[in-house]
């Protein structure tokens, strides 16, 4: 199925039942009196998260979402059944927006997660209601009132501990699903990966993390080029960025690794400015792949070369994923600073300390 990270629909709530207008007839009864029950009300329009999508395809062949309204009062003081609420379910990660002010509504980010996002009008009144010592036989009721109706932007951030960046046939797609059970396509040409594709890293029970790996980036992406920033925003959520970089890309002896990285990150400043996110202040790891095209002297002095030109003081992994070398220790080292941040984020518990009891005379 095509990814699809955006859409836009239109919800509307039920219409609440108009009251009825009704005086009670029973033989043997002269002034049964009004008897005009209440309309119902109208049913909502919920929005629910769920693990079971992954994309916002299907609301691209589905914009319009309607709940039922309520039913008309009747005589004897009945009133009328509610509209059935209606449930529709997006997937976890989901932003909704009013599309006419851009109001953050909900940001949906934990399973069953559900929201109200076009409430049912409510239901009229029935004559019985207006009667009084002084109307005994009122005529008055009241139409049930419209349910909310507004258009909403929906907007798909993945939700993935881990996010792989870099240039295209950087090998970030071999790298997936050499330490996961995700199976993206892998090509030798650019661009294989058209949309993000996430895995699911296990080191045992209770122990994983989820890596998201987007198409590649080229020079310009901030401003559009190539596949452009459309799937940028889907590395806000992670924890950590691996920055994967080709050794000796597309085998040309005179690449430039330097500007290869420093271009990735540039564009990194650009978006978090232009869109006021934070992903260029996320922790971001030099992963360099391919290593078994070149010879282990070489490599050293590759990127020996390389880090003192940048000045790199981060964490630097050197690796062959098509081989699945050095993927075990990157993996590791990935779970190990997952719980450390997982351990920072925590509130503390402060315990209290009990005073001293007081000494028995």
């Amino acid at each position: 199925m095509k990814f699809v990270d955006e859409a836009e629909i239109t919800v509307r709530a039920g219409n609440g039942g108009h009251g009825a207008l009704s005086f009670r007839r029973e033989k043997y009864i002269p002034r049964g009196g009004p008897d005009g029950g209440d309309g119902g009300d109208g049913g909502s329009v919920y929005l629910e998260a769920t693990d079971g999508l992954n994309t916002l395809a299907d609301f691209r062949f589905v914009r319009s979402y309607s709940a039922s309204g309520g039913k008309t009062g009747a005589g004897k003081v009945k009133s009328g059944p509610g509209g059935d609420d209606l449930f529709v379910k997006v997937p976890i990660g989901t932003l909704v927006y009013d599309a006419q002010t851009d109001e953050l509504i909900v940001d949906f980010t934990e399973e069953g997660q559900r929201q109200i996002v076009a409430r049912g009008g409510e239901g009229g009144l029935g004559n019985h209601t207006f009667k009084s010592s002084t109307n005994q036989a009122p005529r008055k009721i009241t139409k049930g009132k419209p349910g909310d109706a507004r258009t909403l932007r929906l907007e798909l951030k993945v939700l993935a501990d881990v996010g792989l960046l870099g240039l295209p046939n950087a090998g970030k797609s071999t790298l997936l699903r050499a330490i996961s059970q995700a199976t993206p396509k892998v090509a030798n040409y650019p661009f294989t990966t058209l949309h993000p594709e996430l895995g699911v890293v296990s080191l045992g029970m209770g122990s994983s993390f989820v890596v998201a790996d987007i198409p590649g980036l080229i020079e310009g992406a901030s401003q559009g080029a190539g596949l452009g920033i459309q799937f940028l925003r889907h590395l806000a959520r992670t924890k950590l960025l691996l920055h994967v970089v080709d050794i000796a890309p597309y085998g040309d002896e005179d690449a430039d690794l330097f500007n290869d990285v420093t271009s990735i990150a540039g564009e990194l400043d650009q978006y978090s400015e232009e869109y006021d996110t934070h992903l260029n202040l996320l922790d971001r790891w030099l992963v360099i792949n391919k290593t078994d095209t070149v010879l282990d002297e070489d490599r050293e002095d590759i990127v020996k070369a390389l880090l003192k030109k940048l000045d790199w003081t981060g964490p630097v992994f050197e690796i062959s994923a098509i081989g699945r070398e050095g993927t075990q220790e990157l993996v590791n080292a990935i779970m190990r600073h997952i719980e450390e941040v997982e351990r920072a984020s925590e509130p503390e518990v402060l315990q209290s300390i009990p005073s001293d009891p007081e000494p028995k005379t």
